[in-house]
């Protein structure tokens, strides 16, 4: 029987982390990396994703790549895995992180109800929801001749429960249906291709609650009001869900959805 150590041992393996040069990704592949990964940064911003990997090479003993790419646009998806491949040689971890938020400012998004646009919509669903289903797709026999095939899909509470409307007055903040309703497709589409890349692969769902970046302090108030836990969550906090998810801690484990907020949706 091997050790705990020996099984969340991740040395020899390589991972691609979509949105890898933002908060959340940047920490996931740090986490990786920690743990002897090889990673491959994928992110829109071209710059972001040389310093991003830079950052993980300088700081950990692995390999690093950047591959700028645009996951509206699927030539551009369908593209990657070559390129990772062509420089990594292999792929044993995907972890599909990139997605629009509620930060973003497309006109029609952060806005009410009534006041959002078709256009943001469909970007929400092509980059947080079309986009994962055609990058896995094309990562699929990659992944299955790993031997360790692990995809994670990085949710959100919002793609569980609806949202509390009396966090946001006064903040300037809203919370766009896409988002939701992107959120909560990823997590029926995490159950399905649990059913359907199995024995081969392992699909997981990593689904956080709210971290705290620079919102109003009302807001931050209000939320860590109704959090068991008493706190936002911070990017540290995802860190040893996704070593569990991507390494042989989880090796009987697949189609699970492993919720990091604090409590936030026991009520």
């Amino acid at each position: 029987m091997r050790t705990i150590a020996q099984m969340l041992d991740l040395r020899g393996r390589v991972a691609l982390v979509t949105g890898g040069a933002g908060h959340i990704g940047l920490a996931l592949a740090e986490a990786l990396a920690e743990l002897g990964t090889d990673i491959a940064i994928l992110d829109l911003d071209e710059e972001a994703c040389r310093q991003a990997s830079a950052q993980i090479s300088a700081s950990h003993d692995v390999r690093a790549m950047a591959v700028a790419a645009n996951l509206a646009e699927e030539s551009e998806v369908l593209a990657v895995p070559k390129r990772v491949l062509g420089k990594m040689g292999h792929l044993d971890i995907l972890v599909n992180c990139a997605a629009l938020v509620g930060t973003s400012d497309l006109e029609g998004w952060n806005a009410p109800l009534l006041q959002q646009g078709s256009r943001a919509w469909r970007m929400a669903l092509d980059v947080n929801l079309t986009a994962p289903f055609l990058l896995t797709q094309a990562c699929a026999e990659a992944l299955a001749s790993s031997r360790h095939g692990a995809v994670i899909n990085v949710g959100s509470i919002y793609g569980m429960v609806g949202p509390s409307w009396d966090l946001y007055p006064g903040t300037g903040m809203a919370n766009p249906a896409a988002y939701g309703a992107s959120k909560g497709g990823l997590l029926q589409l995490t159950r399905y291709m649990a059913t359907c890349m199995a024995p081969a692969v392992r699909v997981n769902m990593l689904t956080p609650g709210g971290l705290v970046r620079a919102q109003p302090p009302v807001f931050i108030e209000r939320y860590n009001s109704r959090v068991p836990l008493g706190r936002m969550a911070t990017e540290e906090d995802l860190k040893g869900a996704v070593a569990y998810l991507a390494s042989d801690l989880s090796a009987y484990v697949t189609g699970h959805n492993l919720v990091v907020d604090g409590g936030w949706t026991v009520w």
